[in-house]
């Protein structure tokens, strides 16, 4: 019994992760980190949150951060946007964001790596080529 108690907390915080996952639509979506979003079309805000605490301890700012970021493309995606802005900073777990459609000619500097992957590539007078590891 006493151990079934110790375990009750480590999967409750572990499960504050679970289901929280980019999206294939999302992923198309990119995070204009810089702000410029002069040349897109507005589409409108989404406001999403998580759990920022479980009980009395807070989660890590890091993770809360990502997982806002993520809920955020993933329903960026569903309003037809190709890229979303950060409106304010995270309050209690939750965020607004700007939902933009930039297109591929009016896309802002800035973005999140998954942007640089879809970039063009050149191949060095060596003969090889450089790909990146992982899309984020």
């Amino acid at each position: 019994m006493r151990k079934t108690l110790l375990l009750v907390p480590v999967v409750l915080l572990s499960a504050c992760t679970w289901g929280i996952t980019l999206d294939d639509a999302g992923k198309a979506v990119r995070t204009a980190w810089n702000g410029d979003v002069s040349q897109c079309q507005d589409l409108g805000k989404v406001t999403v949150s998580v759990m920022d605490h479980v009980g009395p301890i807070d989660r890590n700012d890091i993770k809360v951060r990502d997982e806002l970021e993520v809920m955020a493309r993933n329903e960026a995606a569903k309003m037809n946007a190709d890229t979303i802005k950060p409106l304010a900073e995270p309050a209690d777990g939750s965020q607004p964001w700007g939902a933009y459609r930039c297109g591929s000619a009016g896309a802002p500097a800035g973005n999140t790596p998954a942007s640089a992957a879809s970039a063009p590539q050149t191949v060095p007078a060596a003969g090889f080529q450089t790909y990146p590891i992982k899309s984020h």
